[in-house]
């Protein structure tokens, strides 16, 4: 495989491209050239980000793609094997946003809006967000329900910023996730690993901002999407057993966690 980087340039001019979009493009043109026969596993997360010179979260994110596209089917715990030599539906699918760079993403503006929202929110707010966590609460093990309300917090602390921006940006945010065909994909598998909304982490959101206080805000709002990663990371992992601390701080890294 030849050794490269995929950039966003193009005939010189700055061109956005998803990186983990254009590795899935790659290795799936090198599946349908044959490279990869049927039922061939794939080399692993750490030889592909190697051969591409890109971070392994990166990587997970393309190998979603290609699942999602019917062109590999990942085996947890054993790796990931060409399943199929043309995309379901004879061609490539949309491209989202990436799982992990929408937890970047929402790390950095969700962490700051929480702190603007603690010097922000009223009775009105409080009463409201106390109620949003009463019903994840209720949701118990029904998951799609949970994640209904776990929505309507996250979205009602950016609306008690009193700033359109910072709420639109954070709805634009949840909007892209829900659209993602590849984010769609990885939270299921997360789910099955029995991965959800954790009652404890929005306690800890909520509590600050009944404080009002701010750095407590940001700090349990950026420590509850950190351990999100953390799950989503350790839920999705397709590499031995023995791999996954040293893979885990890798990828922490990348988000400033380690």
């Amino acid at each position: 495989m030849m050794r490269r980087r995929a950039t966003g340039r193009t005939m010189g001019k700055l061109k956005t491209v998803r990186l983990y979009a254009d590795i899935a493009r790659q290795i799936g043109g090198q599946i349908l050239a044959d490279h990869y026969p049927m039922g061939t596993r794939l080399p692993s997360e750490r030889e592909l980000s190697e051969a591409f010179n890109v971070s392994r979260p990166t990587i997970r994110e393309a190998l979603i793609a290609l699942e999602v596209d019917g062109l590999v089917d990942i085996r947890m715990g054993s790796g990931v094997y060409v399943s199929a030599k043309t995309p379901r539906g004879g061609k490539f699918s949309a491209i989202g946003v990436g799982p992990f760079e929408l937890l970047e993403a929402r790390r950095a503006i969700e962490g700051e809006a929480c702190a603007i929202a603690a010097t922000r929110v009223d009775a009105h707010d409080i009463k409201e967000l106390k109620t949003l966590f009463d019903n994840l609460v209720a949701a118990g093990e029904d998951v799609e329900k949970a994640e209904t309300f776990d929505h309507q917090f996250h979205i009602s602390i950016a609306r008690a910023t009193r700033n359109s921006a910072i709420s639109g940006a954070v709805e634009a945010l949840w909007q892209a996730r829900l659209r993602s065909p590849q984010e769609k994909a990885m939270s299921q598998k997360a789910h099955r690993a029995g991965v959800g909304p954790r009652i404890d982490e929005h306690f800890a959101i909520f509590e600050a901002l009944a404080a009002r206080d701010p750095d407590l805000a940001r700090g349990a709002m950026r420590a509850h999407l950190d351990k999100v990663l953390a799950a989503l990371i350790q839920a999705t992992e397709v590499q031995e057993i023995a791999e996954l601390d040293a893979s885990l701080t890798a990828r922490r890294q990348r988000f400033g966690l380690a």
